[in-house]
């Protein structure tokens, strides 16, 4: 985890402010609201302090959302239960842990195409993908450039769900979130290939596209492998 053992405990009342602590309840704040984005002043009250005591452990917010995102790639982590040699089902475990994770936490999850750790959670993340596709066969730039993709893949798709499904929770709609937000209405003269498949492109879902840009990625570097 991110948070720093060593760092002094305050009491707040009946509770000991810490980085763990503070971790815990920042999570438990973005679980419980469903809210689009995590405010100090709200954890604070959370926690029973002023809001300032948190920068005492956090030197900024974005300080404090590097390590709820490094707590979330910990506990994506903790889904890999494949053997190392099934290297394609761990990458699989992973991608869907992560995106089941930014979902449930999504005022943390949107962050994470925008913000680094630094942690041993990210670092943890790293070594296993590029161990995954190691075993694939995939060596120097082939290997770095197919971590990189994926990384890119997983973590920019599933903050996009996790913003997508804040805002329609916000609106009052359940259910999976749709790539297309329908009617989608277009003129067949001008927009023909649109209007053809258009039923196919309203039924189109996020976490099946996520799922087939993760097999992309993988086919890509059974390809790669095979031909090197």
């Amino acid at each position: 985890m991110a948070a720093r053992i060593g760092a002094t405990p305050e009491k707040t009342g009946a509770k000991r402010l810490d980085r763990p602590t503070i971790i815990s309840a920042g999570l438990e704040l973005a679980e419980a609201t469903g809210a689009a984005s995590l405010s100090i002043r709200d954890l604070g009250a959370k926690l029973g302090t002023d809001p300032t005591a948190i920068y005492r452990h956090f030197r900024s917010k974005d300080d404090l959302m590097r390590a709820l995102l490094d707590e979330l790639a910990v506990r994506s982590l903790r889904e890999v239960t494949a053997p190392p040699e099934d290297w394609r089902e761990r990458l699989r475990q992973l991608a869907n842990a992560t995106l089941t994770q930014f979902a449930q936490y999504p005022a943390v999850g949107q962050e994470g195409i925008v913000l680094t750790t630094r942690g041993p959670g990210e670092l943890d993340v790293i070594e296993l993908m590029l161990d995954a596709f190691s075993r694939a066969g995939l060596t120097g730039d082939d290997l770095v450039q197919h971590y990189a993709l994926m990384a890119t893949h997983v973590l920019s798709t599933a903050a996009g769900v996790a913003r997508s499904r804040t805002e329609r929770a916000a609106a009052g709609a359940a259910g999976s979130t749709p790539w297309f937000e329908g009617p989608l209405l277009v003129d067949p003269i001008k927009h023909p290939h649109v209007a053809a498949i258009s039923a196919q492109l309203l039924a189109l879902e996020d976490r099946e596209l996520f799922a087939l840009g993760v097999e992309s990625v993988i086919r890509s570097a059974e390809r790669v492998a095979h031909s090197a």
